[in-house]
């Protein structure tokens, strides 16, 4: 009920204000401080393979006398710290894009890097081309610049550029951009070859658009040979990053710590800059001693601390599959990743996803995310997502034993069969 002479906040706000939905993610994230809960439902590194000592280390260092901190404590260039930047171009060059330090800005997370890429690119009724499903988080992203979804279809024969273009003139707008997260996808865990990365950058290019390529779980790759990004094909094809059309999302979250919020982007030149100048409107920079302590992170064993990570979460994988193939019911089928962080699991027809999490958290204790949240036409509903890189094997194990139980109760499960028992892929 609105107060008595107070403002009416609803009619107050812009009309892309609408837009802006809650995280299902970020609020299940509040049942992680509930006793007895068992949550598959964030993507939460594990705490303890944080590289702790190194960045306690740098702190104390950065903040030791009044001289050496009056650095990390002051405004910095919006740009971001120029050693972690010359270190993050040094790292792209690993990852196969020769760059310099100023196709790299430092971003508060690659969370914020998808927020300007939106607002630079889209406009209201612009389409975004988006897989179905996708990064939850992009959307939220991307939500409030107003923009229409259309698929992204990536496979051999899929959708051709002429058929994307007249949608969107239909609509009355145009192609705007296309977003892709092409290693071990938020949610499904699965990966893109090389020859649909070759054609999404085609498809790129006959629209005459930016791809925006999120990098966050690119290193966190199990088993199977590393393949080339987007940006790196992009850069042969082009000869030049300052020739490329790909704009690389990167982030420390996944491997470092998540609370220190660096990301960063890798691109163009000229599109650097003009998010340079987004970042001068939003925020200035980023926290300048984070971005210090995130320089002497990647100086002093960035490699083993991704290596270490890899193999903790690699465990974790082989775990959760290992308890999904012994645990659920006939009917379901599931993503058997490479890397990542998250198995996507197909409920049987008749099940949807909201209801079964609503009756998991009242009657088991267990927490996932529904799969309608991560389409934008909120399809997907008898599908989930669970997360494995945070629960331990035998409390995973309990988990899943128990979603398995509640899953096999549901009207018209146990008559439910499938050839093969399960499918992975």
């Amino acid at each position: 009920m609105r107060m008595v002479n107070g403002i009416d906040w609803n009619r107050a706000l812009a009309p892309r204000a609408s837009k802006m939905r809650a995280s299902e993610i970020r609020e299940l994230l509040k049942l992680l401080d509930q006793p007895g809960i068992i949550s598959f439902a964030g993507g939460i590194p594990d705490p303890n393979l944080f590289p702790y000592e190194v960045i306690r280390a740098a702190f104390v260092d950065l903040l030791s006398d009044r001289e050496k901190a009056a650095q990390p404590l002051q405004y910095s260039t919006s740009e971001g710290y120029p050693p972690l930047r010359r270190w993050i171009a040094s790292h792209m060059a690993t990852l196969g894009v020769p760059c310099e330090i100023d196709n790299i800005v430092v971003t508060s997370g690659s969370q914020q890097a998808l927020d300007f890429l939106g607002k630079l690119f889209l406009g209201a009724n612009h389409t975004a081309l988006v897989m179905a499903p996708t990064y939850l988080g992009a959307l939220q992203a991307f939500n409030p610049y107003e923009p229409r979804y259309d698929r992204l279809d990536d496979a051999p024969n899929g959708t051709p550029a002429w058929a994307y273009r007249t949608r969107a003139e239909a609509a009355g707008g145009r192609v705007a951009m296309a977003y892709v997260v092409p290693d071990f996808a938020n949610p499904t865990g699965e990966t893109l070859d090389i020859e649909a990365r070759q054609r999404l950058l085609k498809l790129a290019s006959e629209l005459d658009i930016p791809l925006i390529e999120d990098g966050a779980y690119q290193e966190l790759r199990y088993e199977g040979v590393p393949l080339p990004s987007c940006l790196s094909l992009d850069v042969r094809r082009s000869e030049h990053i300052d020739r490329t059309r790909t704009v690389y999302c990167g982030t420390f979250s996944k491997t470092v710590a998540p609370g220190l919020r660096i990301g960063w982007i890798c691109a163009a030149r000229e599109l650097v800059q003009k998010i340079v100048l987004t970042k001068q409107g939003a925020d200035l920079h980023s926290a300048t001693l984070n971005q210090m302590v995130m320089a002497r992170v990647g100086e002093l064993g960035y490699a083993a601390q991704v290596s270490k990570v890899a193999d903790a979460y690699a465990k974790r994988r082989d775990a959760m599959l290992d308890a999904l193939d012994r645990h659920m019911p006939p009917g379901m089928s599931w993503t058997k990743p490479q890397g990542g962080m998250f198995i996507w699991a197909t409920l049987p027809p008749e099940i949807d996803g909201a209801a079964l999490l609503a009756e998991a958290l009242r009657s088991e204790g267990v927490a996932f995310v529904p799969g309608a949240a991560f389409f934008f036409d909120g399809s997907g509903r008898n599908t989930i997502r669970l997360n494995f890189s945070l629960q331990s094997e035998p409390v995973m194990d309990e988990g899943l034993r128990r979603l398995g139980a509640l899953i096999r109760r549901q009207p018209g499960v146990g008559a439910t069969r499938i050839h093969g028992r399960k499918t992975m892929k």
